[in-house]
């Protein structure tokens, strides 16, 4: 198969384009021919070599987490799908090695759920980890729900735009952190959005003077120090972002592969409650320029690598 991948930490300058050998399928695992895998921010730190005290890279290691695509083998204790069915899956493992950025991909089950049929496969590569991460912690950290006002740090970004989408299926009102040339945007899934920099938390107090039930930050840094402050009582803290949340007495969160939430989430997809929007995409060989643009972090929406 044809695939990208490095042999040791460095930028996208690191990803080599060619030939790997096959996947092999597990007892528990299945085959996918990738059609769509999605640029999370996390692959490229990844490959710097930022996780290196959580996870083993076992080289060479392909890159990728996020993926869509067609069933093509299962092993012997896989009932749940067969040849032909179109999948998507955050294929996370304990350690870096057999990633997501090449033809075929074997994944195990664990991490799988059935694609929206109502989404492209470059929308639906788009979903997992960041749907994944938005649906985790606003239902089983935050626990928002309907008459909740939820504060989301950096919602124009592709798991912000998710928790906001999700957080108002909820029933819950949004206010939404960003710049203001996305402010239109936000508007449109139905945030009330403020401007990031100095005077944030008079800008949220202007619209939540008794304080917000949930804080979901995507960012950290100054968004996340003045969070706490912006608390109503009994207020809920999450960041995603900055494990200084834990000192400020919140939360911090990492996505977990999960069938049964993923599939709650691809029903949402499914129902017109979630979409996905695709700022860009960008054929396999070109992987390393895909890289370089999620790094610039001024992106709206997912950018995905087609085979």
């Amino acid at each position: 198969m044809k695939a990208v991948s490095y042999r040791s930490y460095g930028g996208p300058e690191a990803l080599e384009y060619g030939d790997r050998p096959d996947p092999k399928v597990g007892p528990d695992t299945v085959l996918i021919k990738v059609r769509a895998a999605a640029v999370n921010p996390v692959d490229w730190k990844a490959q710097a070599g930022y996780l290196d005290s959580l996870l083993d890279a076992v080289y060479p290691v392909i890159p990728g987490w996020d993926v869509a695509g067609v069933v093509v083998q299962t092993g012997p204790d896989v009932p749940e799908f067969e040849e032909g069915d179109e999948v998507i899956g955050y294929v996370r493992e304990d350690f870096l090695s057999r990633g997501t950025f090449a033809e075929l991909v074997g994944a195990p089950v664990r991490t799988l759920a059935r694609k929206p049929s109502n989404l492209s496969f470059e929308q639906a590569a788009g979903l997992p980890l960041a749907g994944l991460t938005a649906y985790q912690t606003l239902i089983h950290e935050l626990n928002a729900g309907k008459g909740d006002t939820v504060l989301i740090h950096a919602a124009a970004g592709g798991v912000g735009s998710m928790a906001v989408q999700i957080a108002k299926h909820l029933g819950a009102r949004v206010i939404g952190t960003a710049g203001e040339k996305n402010h239109d945007y936000l508007r449109g899934l139905g945030a009330e959005p403020v401007t990031y920099g100095d005077g944030l938390a008079d800008r949220v107090r202007a619209l939540a003077p008794d304080g917000v039930d949930a804080v979901l930050d995507l960012v950290g840094g100054d968004a996340l120090t003045v969070s706490p402050g912006l608390l109503a009582d009994g207020g809920r803290l999450v960041s995603i972002a900055d494990p200084a949340v834990l000192g400020l007495g919140g939360r911090f969160q990492w996505v977990r592969p999960d069938t049964a939430d993923l599939s709650a989430l691809s029903d949402l997809a499914e129902a017109g409650v979630v979409t996905v929007e695709v700022a860009a995409t960008f054929p396999l060989e070109r992987a390393a320029d895909a890289q370089r643009l999620s790094a610039e972090g001024h992106t709206r929406g997912k950018i995905v690598v087609t085979m």
